[in-house]
């Protein structure tokens, strides 16, 4: 049994999230971390809300509440409808905990303790209209790289170019909209990314195994030239530039960066988690405290790439202590809406809220991950979503079960059959299972999801094809002890597709366990020959239930007219 800390990126608390976020990082992390408990692994899964920075105050300014009630309310509500797409987290927590605040405070005298925090007086932007400095998100602009009229004053959303403020063509502000800006000088601390260039690339020239888009884009980072990056902004609402509660003078009015504690929370996460059930955070963190035996994965979209394989690991590395990082990077690119970016902020695609309100997770879960943005952007239109879904969730899985159970509720009397002797129909069917169970757990441990998910749809389909060939309603009436072990096998089956099935599809697995007289889902097999003779000959099924629903044509019709489609 091995240890496993899987994190996923923190989203933001302003809003319910899109698709396009859920699978950049959360579902993935979702899918590895039941896999790998599966298995039978230590796993701990990790994640929190984003609660700083200027999103937060944006948002609870646009409701008009307090941002710290804001934030409480909107942790609920993410928290709430993660839960509603079966997302495992072992700890769901709030980047504005006491945890994440003292973890913040104490790396941030280390690095101060090291030589690497420098006080910077800068040129910031100032709204004169607004009577204050905007800190980068309050600043909007043309990207002076890609041309994109809508650049934050942090990172342009369209090239992924990680900006300052003052780098805007025609800044303005986005609290009012006012181009009566000025640049005045205000002082901040830096990290002296500088410093560390060499000991950031000897890490990331360790890690062989990484994705090419993760390592393309750390090592563009580093040759580029990596600057001092400020890790202080003009704001109230964060986590304040204190040590053991002393501000430190000159700083009182200041608050660290949100990409500076933001990543620190998955520790502060960690603390949270050990805080309410006695576990021990350190071991998970702390290489002197046991996670040198830890194998940690982090997940995140593209955009995010920068601040985990530099930023993040420049902190960990400059506090010179002895903390836990990443042994693996599984980045994702974008999932688009009809060619066009999802926006939580531009309020484009479907959002998860609206799309658990229409179908169940699974529909959602199945999709997202067999058409996942690994290797290059995908796109979600709605006529792709109803055709996958009907032909792999309704047509081959939902059928192969559904006729099964349906047939042994009409012919045996709701009661699993015997067993018999397996012929030659039955002994190829295992070995051609056995050969795609084998590349099928090779992909998830690999985290190929789109692969992986191709290799369980044939598992699927292996089903469908002994049916066809062993066809137990054809020769029941001559020979029903030769149907009946037939359907007893097929009925084997159901149990070993929901064992397979249950990280991508959990609540389907469940479903189709339960049909078969299990309790729970079952263990992972170590091989699918031995896992065939598990159900009690006798036992009585349930009524047959139909596992997954058709997406008709008129439903589509509706939900482009709502959400919009490929003309919008």
């Amino acid at each position: 049994m091995a240890r496993h800390l899987i994190t996923s990126a923190l989203p933001y608390i302003n809003g319910v999230k899109h698709l396009g976020n859920l699978v950049g990082s959360i579902l993935p992390a979702d899918v590895y971390a039941r896999f790998m408990r599966a298995r039978g692994h230590d796993v701990l899964y990790i994640c929190a809300t984003d609660e700083h920075g200027t999103p937060a105050e944006l948002a609870a300014a646009a409701d008009n509440k307090d941002v710290d009630i804001y934030c409480r309310e909107m942790h609920d509500v993410q928290e709430n409808v993660y839960r509603g797409f079966d997302i495992s987290f072992d700890w769901f927590g709030r980047s504005h905990s006491q945890q994440n605040h003292d973890l913040t405070q104490h790396l941030y005298k280390k690095l101060d303790e090291n030589g690497l925090i420098e006080e910077v007086e800068s040129l910031q932007v100032y709204s004169i209209d607004d009577g204050r400095f905007l800190p980068d998100r309050y600043v909007e602009g043309t990207c002076p790289h890609c041309g994109y009229e809508r650049a934050r004053g942090d990172q342009c959303e369209s090239c992924t170019k990680v900006l300052d403020p003052t780098d805007l063509v025609n800044p303005r502000s986005a609290l009012s909209g006012s181009t009566n800006i000025e640049i005045r000088p205000s002082k901040h601390l830096y990290l002296r990314q500088s410093k560390m260039v060499d000991e950031l690339r000897k890490w990331i020239d360790t890690k062989t195994d990484w994705p090419h888009l993760v390592t393309s884009i750390a090592r563009k980072w580093l040759d580029e030239g990596l600057k001092d990056r400020s890790i202080t902004r003009d704001l109230k609402w964060g986590i304040p530039v204190a040590y053991k509660g002393v501000p430190r003078p000159g700083f009182e009015d200041k608050v660290f960066y949100v990409w500076f504690d933001a990543p620190i929370e998955y520790i502060g996460a960690t603390a949270e988690w050990a805080e309410a059930t006695g576990g021990d955070w350190e071991s998970w963190w702390r290489e002197d405290k046991g996670a040198d035996t830890v194998r940690y994965t982090e997940f995140m979209g593209k955009d995010n790439i920068p601040f985990h394989t530099v930023g993040f690991p420049a902190t960990l590395l400059g506090s010179k202590e002895p903390w836990k990082k990443a042994d693996y990077i599984k980045g994702f690119n974008w999932l688009n809406y009809y060619g066009g970016k999802f926006s939580t902020s531009g309020k484009r695609g479907i959002f998860m809220d609206k799309a658990i309100a229409l179908l169940p997770a699974d529909y959602w879960r199945w999709y997202l991950m067999a058409n996942a943005p690994e290797s290059q952007d995908s796109s979600f239109s709605w006529e792709h979503f109803q055709s996958i879904v009907n032909k792999d969730l309704c047509d081959v899985l939902g059928n192969f079960a559904n006729r099964i159970l349906k047939f042994t509720a009409a012919r045996f009397d709701g009661k699993i059959p015997a067993a018999g002797e397996y012929g030659p129909v039955e002994t190829e069917t295992l070995a051609a299972i056995e050969e795609k169970f084998r590349t099928y757990t090779d992909c998830m441990e690999q985290m190929e999801f789109r692969k992986a998910a191709a290799e369980l749809r044939a598992i699927w389909m292996i089903g469908n094809e002994y049916l066809q060939r062993a066809e137990p309603w054809a020769i029941f009436k001559q020979d029903p002890e030769k149907a009946g072990a037939s359907i007893r096998f097929s009925l084997e089956l159901i149990r070993l597709f929901a064992a397979l099935s249950a990280p991508l599809i959990p609540d389907a697995a469940r479903r189709m366990a339960e049909s078969v007289a299990c309790t729970g889902i079952p263990a992972w097999p170590s091989n699918v020959k031995d896992n065939m003779s598990a159900l009690e000959t006798g036992a009585p099924l349930p009524a047959p239930e139909i596992l997954f629903k058709k997406i008709e044509d008129e439903q589509i019709t509706e939900w482009i007219d709502t959400f919009g489609g490929a003309e919008s």
